[in-house]
């Protein structure tokens, strides 16, 4: 059994550039006034909300046609996230996980026609896991005090793929340990993932058919949340082997011998995503420099790729909402992104999606 199972990095506080060594520092995130036009016009429009009808949904990836999205969610009557996938423009839910256990980070795959995503349904002690939850959430209902949001870095977790035609659900990892957070490359030849298969949790990739599996990364600390660069040489990820909590964003190559880091500062920086077309990279992030709870926003990153290297660039924050907005994801063309926020009525977090309009090539906020 796995010493680490149940680990709080700094993305538990979530409702839910320069050169090498001058690392991009963004600016403190404060909620615009009540009389301060929001900065979020200059670079979403037509924002809508895009899922409902459970607790809380989110962490949305778009198919390669860009006309479908899958997302995790929590349904009404169960307590963990499973699986969903529905057409872009509207329409039921349907179920993609088996319907138990804890799941998250679904993709689709390049063809479009299965998904992948992590569960824990194989669990052997399923129930009591199971019951274990519904206790703790009930106690949350009777006291009122919610407890503080920790990710369950589940044994049991593995990666699976399924067929959404034939419904066969094929898996990819069988070692002990959590094995997730997994996605394709834009050609469809690897999936990047993370797993504490050795007691830490660390970046690997694979083969799509789960077979040469390499570690790329052996730091201490989390390693995880990666994705594969457009042009396949470069993955982007989240780490916090500086200090112990505080997320900040890597890249490493493909092949684990090049690294570099692209923020270094007070604060947690978690979800970064490659845009498909441009030098861009999303993510969310807070200042924790202050006393308080900070508010998570989406901050955007224009950086130089050369041969060998990828240099940080300037950084524009894209939402100010005093809501907690995360997780963003661009569509397969680039125009629209897609995020998790809880700038819903009843402040649960769902999944939200907007028309991108890119800054200048200058930042509009000193860093």
């Amino acid at each position: 059994m796995l010493t680490r199972l149940h680990t709080t990095v700094s993305l538990a506080t979530l409702v839910l550039i320069g050169s090498a060594t001058a690392l991009a520092q963004p600016p403190e995130a404060v909620a615009p006034q009540a009389d301060t036009p929001s900065a979020e016009s200059k670079y979403l429009a037509n924002v809508r909300q895009v899922t409902s009808g459970m607790v809380k949904a989110g962490e949305g990836y778009f198919s390669p046609d860009g006309e479908r999205i899958v997302y995790q969610a929590v349904p009404p009557q169960y307590p963990f996230y499973q699986i969903y996938t529905q057409p872009l423009a509207g329409g039921e839910p349907e179920l993609v996980s088996t319907g138990r256990g804890r799941t998250t980070c679904a993709y689709f795959t390049v063809d479009g026609k299965n998904i992948l995503f992590a569960s824990s349904h194989r669990d052997p002690n399923m129930k009591q896991t199971e019951d274990e939850e519904v206790a703790k959430q009930e106690e949350e209902r009777r006291s009122g005090q919610r407890r503080r949001y920790a990710w369950d870095f589940d044994p049991y977790t593995d990666i699976y793929v399924k067929d959404m035609k034939s419904g066969e659900l094929t898996p990819l990892t069988t070692t002990q340990g959590y094995d997730a957070e997994g996605a394709f490359s834009y050609d469809g030849k690897k999936i990047a993932f993370c797993s504490d298969r050795d007691g830490d949790p660390d970046l690997y990739i694979m083969d799509v058919d789960g077979s040469n599996v390499k570690q790329l990364t052996n730091a201490k600390g989390y390693d995880g949340g990666p994705f594969i660069s457009p042009n396949g040489k470069w993955i982007v990820f989240r780490s916090d082997r500086k200090q112990e909590g505080f997320l900040q964003i890597y890249v490493i190559s493909v092949d684990g011998e090049k690294e570099f880091q692209l923020t270094d500062n007070v604060g947690v920086n978690w979800a970064p995503y490659w845009h498909p077309t441009k030098p861009y990279i999303i993510w969310a992030g807070a200042d924790h420099s202050q006393p308080g709870r900070p508010n998570y926003d989406l901050w955007l990153m224009k950086y130089e790729e050369t041969d060998d290297a990828i240099k940080p660039g300037p950084i524009w924050r894209i939402t100010d909402s005093p809501a907690a907005d995360v997780l963003p994801v661009f569509s397969p063309d680039g125009k629209k992104l897609m995020w998790t926020s809880t700038r819903t009525d009843d402040h649960s977090s769902q999944l939200f999606i907007a028309d991108f309009t890119f800054p200048e090539d200058q930042p509009t906020e000193e860093k």
